[in-house]
């Protein structure tokens, strides 16, 4: 029986919209836990990681390229603690946000003192650095500060630099990236699968071959669910929406794939925004794909 305990972590600073702060909330209202449970998990919550709201700090002046750093460096690394923790412990973290910032403390809370993988679902490359980011938010930093890029407070969570090795990276349903974060993409070594490729070659194909990089020489990978990846007509609860996305049966047959494998250690499930969602669609969507994740089949 397979243990998976639950943290939320409701972090909103990270984005340039508010209400991503509501999101672990609506995922547990669409029944998360009893839901799991009936897979044959045992399942423990452990609440949320202490976040503050932004009314409650100093705002950032206009043109800062680290929007909340201190806050966020603090949120993250008290997220990685706790992950690690669970790790320890021998269950599986299903970290529930939040904006994508988060991921900076949920994978370093994975990765302490292993090697592991990551593949990370997202309309975004989140490969943006303070020299490249148009906005200054941290959310579109996160995974390039995994792999060593950004700020010594975001790359250096639990005291590794990188968490984790370009090469064992498998970023997937990108389509709208910065200038400055594709030219860091090309020369990093992340396995990049834009739509395109999910186009032309069917999610099958692609899933399996971002499965076998981030397997490779690693004890198992980490699966990074930004809701963006769908596309907004299916998932509307999001904040930073780009048409053209995956849609629901590939986000399944994705995340069938992934639970087929056996490699799966940890898993985020992020940028779920219920003031912009249509009764509760997008979080009711993350229940479902988490339980794909977790070994839910149709036969």
């Amino acid at each position: 029986m397979r243990d998976v305990t639950i943290i939320g972590a409701p972090l909103d600073l990270g984005a340039g919209r508010r209400g991503v702060d509501m999101g672990p909330s609506a995922i547990r209202y669409a029944g998360l836990r009893e839901r799991i449970a009936a897979l044959g998990c045992r399942v423990h919550d452990l609440g949320n990681v202490n976040v503050p709201l932004a009314e409650q700090i100093e705002p950032p002046a206009p043109n800062e390229t680290l929007r909340y750093l201190q806050p966020i460096a603090a949120a993250v690394r008290d997220l990685a603690q706790r992950v690690r923790d669970v790790v320890a412990a021998g269950a599986l973290p299903l970290v529930l946000g939040g904006d994508h910032s988060l991921s900076i403390g949920s994978v370093a809370g994975v990765a302490y003192h292993r090697r592991i993988g990551v593949i990370w679902l997202d309309a975004h490359g989140d490969y943006n650095t303070p020299e490249t980011t148009p906005s200054g938010n941290i959310h579109g930093m996160g995974l390039a500060a995994l792999t060593g890029l950004g700020h010594p407070l975001l790359t250096g969570v639990l005291g590794q630099t990188p968490v984790v090795r370009p090469g064992d990276v498998a970023l997937v349903g990108v389509r709208d990236l910065d200038d400055g974060e594709r030219e860091l993409l090309r020369a990093s070594g992340v396995h990049v699968f834009t739509m395109h490729d999910i186009d032309r070659r069917g999610m099958a194909s692609v899933m399996e071959e971002a499965i076998l990089h981030v397997s490779a020489s690693t004890v198992g990978f980490h699966l990074s669910f930004d809701l963006d990846v769908i596309d907004p007509n299916e998932a509307p609860g999001v904040g930073t929406p780009v048409l053209g996305g995956i849609t629901y049966r590939e986000a399944h047959l994705a995340m069938e794939l992934v639970a087929a494998s056996g490699r799966l250690i940890g898993l985020d499930l992020v940028e779920v925004n219920p003031i912009l969602d249509e009764r509760n669609t997008t979080a009711l969507l993350a229940v479902e794909f988490a339980l794909s994740a977790l070994g839910k089949r149709i036969y």
